[in-house]
C-alpha cells in the first residue's frame, strides 16, 4: 500500500478532538500546504473540531506562509501551545490566530520552545511529564501567568510548582500528540525522509515518535518523491516505520523568501566577501559594543533583533568564524542570517536538531547569549514577549527563556527610548528628540527574563543600548559606560525616570564604536 496521498486524504484521518503536533519555524520547514487542507476540510466538513495543536516554535509568518493561521477558525482549534506565533509589522493586520487569543476565542499559552520539546520526549517515553527549573519566577511559572495568554488558557493550567528532592520545580504534565505533521525535502516510497535542501532539522523526529508511541498519526510534507532504496542511510533524519502518510508539494519554500538557497541548506559555502556588512547607524553602534565582549574561541548563542547583527561585525572586522554562533533552530558556526531568513546560517558547520540544541542551551554549555529587549524595570526584568496594545509585533518567548535560564553570561541589546531621534558623528552621539516610549519601566508588561533569579543564581548581566551599558547589580540598573555626546543626568537618568543611576566610576564608551570603517576588534 502507497504511503502517498493527497493533501486532502491526509488531513481526512485526523480526529475530533486531536492533538496534533507541527514542525516548522515560521516559514522555515512549514508544512503549510498540509495545514491549509486542514482548515479547507474543516470549512467544509467541520470536521475535525476541537483540536489540540503543538507548536515548539511558530507554525508560519505574517509574509507569505500562513501556517496556523489556516486552522485559526472558531470549533477547530480549541487550544493552542506555541513557543512563538507570527509576528511582523504594525502595517500589516494582525493575523487571525493573534485575534482568536486577544478575544479569547481559544485557550492559548506561549510555552518556551525547549520546554515543548522536552514535553514530546517525555510523552514519547511515557514519563511523567517535564520537571524543570527553566522558566521559574517568569511569566511561565504559575506564580505569575503559567504560561496563559488568555482567560481561557488561565482556567486550564498546564503548569504547577512541585517539590521534589528537597527543591522546588515546575512540572508540565504530558500532553501526548494524536497526529504530527512535519516537513522534509525527500521520501522514498518508504517514507524515510531527508533533508538536503531544509536550513534545518527542527524538531521532527521528535515530535513523530512522540506521536508513533501514543499510537498516533505521522504526515510527511516532502517536495519530493524517490523509490525506495536509493536514500543513503547516514542522510535519512526521520526513518520510514515512524511516517504513515506522504504529502507532496513540490512549491515548498525555504524561507518565506527563499525558494531555495543552497548555502542555507549547507550544500555550498559562500566566499564571505559575499555577505554585506551591517549598515552604519546606531544600532551597528550597539551591536559594536555587543562584539566587544566575545572572545576567539567561544561559543556564542544568537537571538532576533540588533543582536542578530553581531555576526556581521566580526565579518567586517576579518574574524567572521573566531567565534561559533549557535541558534535554536540548530546551525552551528557559519554566517547567521538576519531578516526573514533569521533562524538559518550560511557556511554553518554542521546542523543539530532543535532538540538537542536545547538540551545545549537550557544546561549553559555556550559562554555567552546575545538577545534584546523591548523593555527593561527596576528590578532588572525583560519582557521580550507580550505587547498589551499590538500583541503580533512580538513573537512571543520563542527559545528566550529556555537560553537565558542558566546562561553564565547574558547581553542584552536595544535602544533606550523607543522612538527616539539620534545624531550620530564621529565624536559621539546626541539626543535630537527624545522618545515616545521609555523603555526602563517600573514593572514589565511580561517577565520574560527574571533580573532576581539571575542575581540569585550569579548571572552577568549587561544592557547595551546607544547612550549607556547598564549592569544588573544588587543595588539596581547601573550604567558603568557613557557613550561620548550623551548627557548622563538629561539622557539616562532623567530619561529612565531615576530607574537607571550612574556608576561613581563609570567611563567613556570607545569613540572606535562610532567609526565609518573598522573598528579594531580583535579574537
Amino acid at each position: 500500500m502507497t504511503k502517498l496521498v493527497a493533501p486532502q486524504e491526509a488531513v481526512a484521518r485526523i480526529a475530533d478532538g486531536a492533538v496534533v503536533t507541527v514542525s516548522s519555524s515560521s516559514a522555515l520547514g512549514c508544512p503549510d500546504l498540509v495545514l491549509k487542507a486542514l482548515g479547507e476540510r474543516f470549512r467544509a466538513e467541520g470536521h475535525p473540531s476541537g483540536i489540540t495543536t503543538l507548536h515548539p516554535i511558530a507554525a508560519g509568518d505574517m509574509y507569505g506562509v500562513k501556517g496556523m493561521d489556516w486552522i485559526a477558525q472558531d470549533g477547530l482549534l480549541a487550544r493552542v501551545l506555541a513557543g512563538s506565533y507570527p509576528s511582523g509589522s504594525s502595517n500589516l493586520p494582525m493575523p487571525e490566530i493573534w485575534k482568536m487569543i486577544v478575544e479569547d476565542r481559544v485557550a492559548a499559552y506561549n510555552v518556551p520552545s525547549g520546554i515543548l520539546f522536552d514535553m514530546h520526549r517525555e510523552a514519547a517515553a511515557r514519563r511523567p511529564g517535564v520537571l524543570t527549573k527553566v522558566g521559574m519566577d517568569t511569566f511561565a511559572d504559575p506564580i505569575r501567568e503559567g504560561c496563559s495568554m488568555n482567560a481561557r488558557g488561565a482556567a486550564a493550567p498546564i503548569v504547577a510548582r512541585v517539590e521534589f528532592g528537597g527543591e522546588t520545580w515546575l512540572h508540565f504534565p504530558n500532553i501526548a500528540p494524536d497526529v504530527c505533521i512535519l516537513r522534509a525535502t525527500t521520501a522514498d516510497e518508504n517514507g524515510n525522509l531527508t533533508y538536503e535542501h531544509e536550513g534545518a532539522y527542527l524538531g521532527g523526529l521528535e515530535q513523530a515518535i512522540a506521536a508513533r508511541n501514543n499510537g498516533g498519526l505521522v504526515i510527511a510534507q516532502v517536495s519530493r518523491l524517490t523509490a525506495k532504496g536509493s536514500l543513503r542511510p547516514h542522510d535519512v533524519r526521520v526513518p520510514g516505520h515512524l511516517v504513515d502518510l506522504i504529502v507532496i508539494d513540490p512549491d515548498q519554500k525555504q524561507t518565506c523568501e527563499t525558494p531555495y538557497d543552497p548555502a542555507i541548506s549547507g550544500q555550498i559555502m559562500r566566499p564571505w566577501d559575499s555577505f554585506t556588512l551591517a549598515e552604519h547607524g546606531v544600532e551597528k553602534v550597539i551591536a559594536r559594543r555587543a562584539a566587544m565582549e566575545l572572545k576567539g574561541g567561544q561559543t556564542a548563542n544568537l537571538g532576533f533583533g540588533i543582536s542578530a547583527m553581531v555576526p556581521r561585525i566580526l565579518l567586517e572586522e576579518g574574524h567572521p568564524e573566531a567565534v561559533t554562533w549557535a541558534i535554536e533552530q540548530g546551525a552551528v558556526g557559519g554566517m547567521p542570517l538576519t531578516g526573514f531568513a533569521f533562524g538559518c546560517a550560511s557556511n554553518a558547520w554542521g546542523y543539530v536538531p532543535s532538540p538537542q540544541q536545547f538540551i545545549y542551551f537550557q544546561g549553559a554549555g555556550f559562554d555567552v547569549s546575545f538577545l534584546s529587549f523591548l523593555e527593561i524595570d527596576i528590578k532588572g526584568n525583560v519582557n521580550v514577549s507580550k505587547l498589551g496594545k499590538k500583541p503580533y509585533l512580538t513573537a512571543g518567548c520563542g527559545g528566550f527563556v529556555d537560553i537565558t535560564a542558566h546562561a553564565k553570561k547574558i547581553v542584552f541589546s536595544g535602544w533606550f527610548e523607543a522612538g527616539a531621534e539620534i545624531a550620530l558623528s564621529a565624536t559621539g552621539l546626541s539626543v535630537t528628540r527624545a522618545g515616545r516610549f521609555p523603555k526602563m519601566v517600573d514593572q514589565v508588561e511580561h517577565v520574560t527574563f527574571s533580573g532576581n533569579r539571575a542575581r540569585t543564581q550569579g548571572q552577568e548581566v549587561l544592557y547595551i543600548t546607544e547612550r549607556c551599558v547598564i549592569r544588573l547589580t544588587d543595588k539596581g540598573l547601573l550604567a558603568t559606560e557613557i557613550m561620548p555626546g550623551i548627557d548622563p543626568a538629561r539622557d539616562i537618568v532623567a530619561a529612565s525616570g531615576g530607574r537607571v543611576r550612574l556608576a561613581e566610576n563609570a567611563v567613556s564608551m570607545p569613540l572606535s564604536l562610532l567609526s565609518d570603517g573598522p573598528m579594531g576588534w580583535w579574537p
